[in-house]
């Protein structure tokens, strides 16, 4: 019998093929197509309209610099906002850390329900945490009408195609900077950009003209293929990018918790960008 593939198209003429031992979900949400398939080196693999979101294998990579990054730098989170998130990995690494509240604002609650039971292994009963409020919701509209504030917020979006395109625009990120306090920290999802490059350029123009400090940092997941995903960083505290392996390595050990990619001296070296990068970003 032949192998069963699945092809995804990731750019325009490239694409990546994954085996699939077995489909062991296939649904519509009412937004959106969902599968979860299994595959023999990556596990799990959850495909949201033909495009992989994530892998049992791999996805403590792009989860964990995720959320330690920014709350590492920051050092006192209390209240963390994620947009998007549905699978529920990046919830399950930031409740990691000393924090009281966390609201995830998730457009499609299909995701959610399906990651729970078919993802258990990425989110690990997160959404079970008392202090978790799961919004099911348009996070463009939540940002734009809420009068709570958060430490850090993490949008953990699809790519700016279809619903998830709002959440790349000037007004969305405005009103993120609205609700964040004082030396607040905005983490965006940027992806790939050196197939990708309008899509990182644009976040950080935008974060440029609203916050004192903005850029982005780096991470090296097999499965958001074709070179670096850049995820999109923008503060009013500069300091916060530039802390020393000494201070992020305090901080790490008192948190106490096993990482498979992160760790302090990646968080320091993550800022440090490719030329080609640079040059997307600042348009040379």
């Amino acid at each position: 019998m032949s192998a069963a593939w699945f092809d995804e198209v990731l750019h325009e003429g490239v694409g990546q093929r994954l085996e699939i031992e077995e489909v062991l979900y296939e649904g519509h949400t009412g937004f959106q197509e969902i599968k979860i398939l299994r595959n023999k080196k990556f596990g799990r693999i959850m495909t949201l309209d033909g495009v992989v979101q994530t892998t049992e294998g791999d996805e403590f990579v792009y989860h964990e610099m995720f959320a330690h990054v920014p709350l590492l730098a920051h050092g006192s989170v209390k209240r963390v906002l994620i947009i998007g998130g549905g699978d529920g990995g990046l919830l399950e690494e930031v409740l990691k850390h000393d924090v009281e509240h966390v609201t995830e604002v998730e457009l499609d609650g299909g995701v959610v329900e399906v990651s729970k039971q078919h993802l258990s292994s990425i989110c690990k009963g997160a959404y079970d945490d008392p202090r978790v409020n799961l919004v099911i919701g348009d996070g463009a509209v939540f940002v734009a009408e809420t009068d709570q504030k958060f430490d850090v917020v993490l949008v953990d979006s699809t790519d700016p195609i279809g619903p998830g395109a709002v959440l790349f625009t000037h007004e969305f990120y405005s009103h993120c900077n609205a609700l964040l306090n004082p030396g607040g920290i905005l983490v965006t999802q940027n992806g790939v950009p050196f197939m990708q490059g309008d899509e990182l350029k644009s976040s950080v123009t935008h974060f440029r003209s609203l916050f004192s400090d903005a850029g982005a940092y780096v991470i090296s997941s097999p499965t958001y293929a074709l070179g670096f995903m850049a995820l999109g960083w923008a503060t009013d505290n500069a300091d916060l990018r530039h802390l020393s392996l000494d201070t992020i390595q305090a901080r790490f050990d008192a948190l106490g918790i096993d990482t498979q990619y992160y760790n302090p001296a990646i968080h320091v070296a993550a800022f440090a960008l490719p030329n080609y990068m640079r040059k997307i970003i600042d348009g040379a």
